[in-house]
């Protein structure tokens, strides 16, 4: 196919989009008026299903497979990262140095870990009563985890944080919600349809099928964030020009174990190991 086709392929494309966008705008409510069809509705479908939180019913019961898709692509995202940030064959890992850290500090951020695991775990599992859920509390819980890093050292973050348990937890999280979707196919509905008993509105056993995609989320969320930041707080590169004179790569604070190679880049420079130190 020549470039001049496959432009106009695109174009068409954009234009056919472009009229479908306008026709469908043009059938929105005015804005700043009182009927609002669409919010109407999904609150009267969350209530309907015995869900407190409409947000959560529309992400994991009425858009629940739209829902599978963002998770996918943090799933993807995370995948993605670990393949392209492994340690190579010419790689060899730096020992990160210890650092002082101020004592107002260590005894902040090991006071408020517990809280804030303890706050994350809430938001998820009080993700269809109120507002919440597992993205926004896997986030908090895998921030918890990585206080650790502040009030002692990346070491001590290390020894509590089994990056290959904290993958499968990511993968786990992932299957998680397919298994949900497939036992709905078991039952005889659609895919993801919410086929469990409702419950009683505003308890924690409410939403049928929603407080279960919720922590698979919630699973899958928390441990992508501590892999992903496993992966970045590993990375420490330090370049050696052709003159002898090290340019170190900026490493995050607080001295993460570096990975160091050898070999020719594009412009002549050597790569070579260096050490990476502690809090910066």
């Amino acid at each position: 196919m020549s470039p001049r086709v496959r432009m106009a392929v695109l174009a068409a494309g954009l234009l056919g989009l472009a009229a479908l966008l306008g026709a469908a705008f043009l059938q929105l409510p005015a804005f700043g008026g009182s009927f609002h069809p669409y919010g109407r509705h999904a609150v009267e479908a969350a209530l309907g299903r015995h869900t407190s939180n409409t947000v959560a019913s529309v992400n994991f019961d009425q858009r629940a497979f739209d829902t599978l898709g963002e998770q996918a692509i943090l799933f993807g995202a995370t995948l993605g990262t670990v393949v392209i940030l492994r340690t190579a064959r010419d790689e060899h890992r730096v020992e990160p140095q210890a650092a002082p850290v101020p004592a107002p500090v260590r005894r902040y951020a090991l006071a408020v870990l517990p809280l804030t695991l303890l706050t994350g775990l809430y938001v998820v599992a009080h993700g269809q009563v109120s507002p919440g859920g597992g993205f926004q509390g896997g986030v908090v819980a895998a921030t918890a985890l990585h206080l650790l890093y502040i009030a002692i050292d990346y070491r001590a973050l290390r020894r509590v944080r089994s990056v290959a348990l904290f993958t499968l937890a990511d993968a786990a999280g992932e299957a998680g919600y397919l298994l949900v979707g497939l036992g709905a196919l078991l039952s005889g509905a659609a895919f993801l349809r919410n086929v469990l008993p409702y419950g009683t509105t505003g308890t924690l056993a409410s939403g049928g099928t929603v407080p279960l995609l919720n922590a698979a989320v919630g699973v899958e969320v928390a441990a992508a964030v501590v892999v992903l930041l496993a992966q970045f707080l590993d990375q420490a590169i330090v370049i050696e020009s052709a003159d002898g004179s090290q340019d170190q790569g900026h490493t995050p604070q607080g001295g993460a174990s570096g990975r160091t190679s050898e070999g020719r880049t594009p412009q002549g420079q050597k790569s070579a190991p260096g050490s990476e130190g502690g809090r910066r």
